[in-house]
């Protein structure tokens, strides 16, 4: 008697399906219902979003919205001013940033900042500025560290070309567009997570705005970076997600929309948000 032996069966291969990046990544940052206050002026009002890591997010609306005001928020660079407060939470993963416990100084280090003008330390060398931040926070390099340090970071900022052989000159006697990457290299240096950046190259000619954003394209591909923008040709060529911020009537600076860059200026939700981007107001 012959025994039949049974074929095993072979599952049929499963299909690989690659998430999108910023699911992949996840959520970098998370604010719930923040507000935030100079003195008595309430300037922004019960925002909550989820900013996705390794991509660049957009934050627009016209001036005295609270754009730059909720930014300095996601660093606590906010509480620096005098009378100024926060409500809400600010989440880095699953660390409340404004809990009583944590150092707002550390925050600072691992949520890096970019501001609209640039402000190289004028005392200090190319070398120096770049050297300034790890020293800060008491970094223990030897020299030979401290220099693949600064020149990585200078890379990092696309500078180092135009640089390497001007590293003892003060970063005050570069131009305006490279003092702002020698500003960008600054804020590397600290090896942060997440780079906030105020409006960087509003104070640029053409040419250094596309540098500008030429980079801010290149680092999202380690970093999470936030930009603050009033423009917003600019805000739908480097950013991935777009927030629009909109004060009312009381001035509060409010959420409106956020969404995909590219849904958000072609197919808005908000009647309003329209309205900004096609240039009715603002």
């Amino acid at each position: 008697m012959t025994m039949t032996v049974a074929r095993p069966t072979i599952p049929a291969p499963q299909q690989v399906v690659t998430p999108p990046a910023e699911e992949a990544v996840g959520t970098a940052i998370r604010t719930e219902r923040l507000n935030a206050w100079y003195g008595t002026t309430h300037a922004v009002g019960d925002v909550t979003l989820e900013i996705p890591g390794r991509s660049v997010t957009a934050i627009i609306g016209p001036s005295g919205c609270g754009k730059s005001t909720l930014l300095r928020c996601l660093n606590r660079m906010h509480e620096i001013t005098p009378g100024a407060r926060v409500s809400g939470q600010v989440f880095l993963g699953n660390e409340d940033i404004y809990w009583q416990g944590t150092d707002a100084v550390e925050v600072r280090g691992r949520v890096g900042m970019v501001f609209q003008r640039p402000n190289p330390f004028p005392m200090m060398s190319v070398f120096e500025n770049v050297a300034a931040g790890p020293r800060l926070r008491g970094w223990k390099r030897s020299r030979a560290d401290m220099d693949e340090m600064v020149e990585r970071n200078l890379r990092r900022a696309a500078l180092w070309d135009e640089v390497k052989d001007k590293l003892r000159r003060s970063g005050a006697a570069l131009s305006g567009g490279q003092q702002q990457r020698l500003c960008i290299a600054r804020a590397l240096a600290t090896d942060p997570a997440i780079l906030l950046m105020d409006e960087p190259a509003s104070a640029l000619d053409p040419i250094a705005t596309y540098k500008i954003e030429e980079l801010v394209r290149e680092l999202a591909d380690e970093l999470t970076i936030v930009i603050v923008t009033h423009n917003m040709q600019q805000a739908s060529r480097v950013s991935a997600r777009t927030a629009f911020l909109l004060a009312g009537e009381d001035g509060v600076g409010r959420l409106v929309e956020y969404g995909k860059t590219d849904e958000l200026f072609t197919t808005p939700r908000d009647e309003r948000t329209e309205a900004y981007i096609t240039g009715r107001f603002g």
